[in-house]
């Protein structure tokens, strides 16, 4: 099948690899443009173009999709197929509308819960205890249109952002594919209207939101360390150092210390009181220094412990 590729990151990178595998000609690619990054500003080439580089296909990295030459050019491929995952640019309709079957979008949730930029780290963060992918076929809303397969996924109490990104971006490649064949075999049922009602939206991350607040629950406050992960990682005041928590558990107990502060402190422990139970924290990170496990990070604190 001939299919037009559209995406960016390091999530997208598994899907393409797995259409090529799969013996689909990926006539294009589309990507954002390079941009500078780090602290010498060098230009680097998104996930997606390096992959693409690798297979030789041809990569375009136009700044919008609504300029009539790049709609002109999407044209002169006459792909079968569009497949967008996490491009980054809006896809108007009369791009949607080129390729004979549309464009397909592979989105890191069940939808309709989860529509939008954050979906992995908003399902986290809520305490879902199952996530997905869903194959989508787009339309001009926000993940609003009709999906033809979804392929769920349980979030353990371990998961991070990091690790379900990577598990959801390998099930996004065989999802994709799988739901490729069907459609060369004709066998692809049609795709379910999705239900608005049920709707949720996970809007874009900010790093105020990776602040911790000592006088929220403990479960929250774990979550939030676990969404965080890896950007930004989530940040608090401890006995006046500024520091990242990484790693952490929920310890069902209650003190009359405030939140905040520490209840437990020895080479092996750092306890914290919440609005609602502890936190046990288990790696954490000072500005200026590199993650530790906690038991590093007592080493310098012998003038906390308490125990």
């Amino acid at each position: 099948m001939d299919i037009i590729f559209c995406g960016t990151p390091e999530f997208s990178v598994p899907p393409l690899v797995d259409l090529v595998k799969a013996g689909h000609h990926v006539k294009a690619v589309f990507t954002q443009p390079d941009k500078r990054k780090g602290r010498g500003q060098q230009i680097q080439k998104t996930p997606v173009k390096i992959e693409a580089e690798k297979h030789n296909i041809p990569v375009f990295q136009p700044t919008s999709l609504r300029d009539p030459a790049v709609v002109e050019l999407m044209a002169s491929f006459e792909a079968d197929l569009m497949v967008v995952v996490a491009y980054g640019l809006i896809i108007p309709q009369n791009i949607l509308d080129l390729p004979q079957h549309g464009c397909w979008n592979i989105h890191a949730s069940l939808l309709p819960r989860w529509r939008g930029a954050a979906p992995i780290h908003r399902a986290i963060l809520a305490g879902d205890e199952e996530t997905g992918i869903a194959i989508m076929q787009m339309e001009a809303g926000l993940d609003t249109g009709p999906v033809y397969h979804m392929y769920p996924t349980q979030i353990s109490t371990k998961d991070t952002s990091a690790t379900l990104h990577d598990r959801l971006s390998l099930m996004g490649g065989e999802a994709i594919v799988a739901c490729v064949e069907q459609l060369v075999n004709e066998s692809l049922p049609p795709p379910e209207k999705q239900n608005n009602e049920l709707a949720t939206y996970a809007h874009k991350l900010t790093k105020a939101e990776s602040a911790i607040d000592w006088s929220a629950p403990a479960t929250h406050i774990e979550r939030q360390i676990r969404a965080f992960n890896p950007w930004p990682g989530s940040h608090a005041e401890i006995n006046g150092d500024s520091v990242k928590i990484w790693a952490a558990e929920t310890v069902d107990m209650n003190t009359e210390i405030q939140p905040g502060g520490i209840v437990l402190a020895n080479k092996n422990q750092l306890y914290i009181q919440t609005g609602d139970g502890q936190i046990c924290i288990q790696e954490i990170q000072k500005s200026g220094k590199k993650r530790m496990p906690i038991e590093a990070f007592m080493a310098a604190k012998t003038a906390w412990f308490n125990s």
